[in-house]
């Protein structure tokens, strides 16, 4: 006759309660309490999150991820970077004055890299507790024009380089309860025009992700994947071509979208409250929506949204 409720949240035990009395102690104390405690640690600050814990973040030497860097280390974390150039990764630290960055030389869609570059983390700091993939390179082409080679290397970079960091730095992040972050993008919940291949590794990683999410509920690690919209940096600029090169040159109009700096600090504040998913910007929540009731007006929407970018190969 006799229960026991049970809760990691609010460890409040009624095996002393009739059934009926059980009942109304769930509904005017149980389920208040908890939600009270739920909304006070979702407004829980940063203050402390951060100190002595190891953050990794690939793809670190500009746009986002130099923005996480930045936060990462204002809040007092551990470090750890990776990029393709040495020299760019030395710019970074440079300009943000991060002497203590660990930086590495690593390409994250070549598998040896990831390990080596996730083995020297865990040399350097003893432990890793949020891993945050966000390298990443997009593309601007039509599917017809573009050489098979560009959606593969999107797919290498965006794709399977957060799987391979993912699988090397998982039994530590696990040992410690950490935190898997994917910075996708909107392309991962709507495919978007002259840009397949990109759609395509970001509804891969989300896909990854989520199964990840959904393995490790009760192991407690967190696995999130951050949706920035469209966001000031340089990826438009090194967008790949239909012969595999970087575009350099973006059509859009930078200085009106959200900063990176925006950006990092709200994927650290999702970290810090376990958040499941973030999406951001006005423009990337109505999309993400919109393709979920009516996603057949949305093609339309978003073919003549992107049919009006300078220099477009949609006609």
């Amino acid at each position: 006759m006799f229960r026991e409720c049970k809760s990691r949240q609010f460890p409040i035990t009624t095996k002393f309660f009739s059934p009926v009395y059980e009942k109304l102690f769930h509904v005017f104390i149980f389920i208040p309490a908890n939600s009270l405690l739920f909304l006070w640690r979702k407004n829980v600050p940063m203050n402390n999150f951060y100190q002595h814990k190891t953050v990794v973040i690939t793809g670190g030497s500009s746009g986002i991820g130099k923005a996480l860097v930045a936060e990462m280390v204002k809040q007092g974390a551990n470090v750890a970077v990776c990029g393709r150039k040495q020299a760019a990764l030395e710019a970074m630290k440079n300009e943000l004055n991060a002497k203590d960055v660990f930086t590495f030389v690593a390409d994250v869609s070549v598998e040896s890299d990831c390990k080596a570059f996730i083995d020297a983390v865990i040399q350097r700091f003893g432990k890793i507790d949020v891993l945050i993939n966000n390298a990443g390179i997009s593309m601007r082409a039509l599917f017809r024009d573009l050489d098979l080679s560009v959606l593969k290397s999107l797919m290498d970079i965006n794709f399977w380089g957060t799987v391979y960091c993912t699988k090397y730095a998982y039994p530590s992040i696990l040992e410690n309860k950490g935190t898997i972050v994917g910075v996708s993008s909107i392309a991962g919940y709507r495919g978007l025009p002259a840009r397949t291949g990109y759609s395509a590794s970001k509804f891969a990683m989300q896909g990854f992700l989520e199964a990840l999410r959904t393995e490790n509920l009760r192991t407690g690690v967190n696995v999130m994947w951050v949706c920035p919209g469209f966001t000031a940096s340089n990826i438009r600029n090194t967008a790949l071509n239909p012969q595999g090169q970087a575009q350099s040159e973006t059509p859009l109009n930078e200085d009106k979208l959200m900063s990176a700096e925006e950006v990092a600090a709200r994927i650290g504040k999702a970290i810090a409250k376990r958040k499941r998913t973030l999406v951001l910007t006005t423009q990337g929540k109505l999309t993400v929506l919109l393709s979920k009731l009516v996603p057949g007006l949305l093609d339309g929407i978003v073919f003549n949204h992107f049919r009006k970018e300078p220099g477009s190969p949609l006609q």
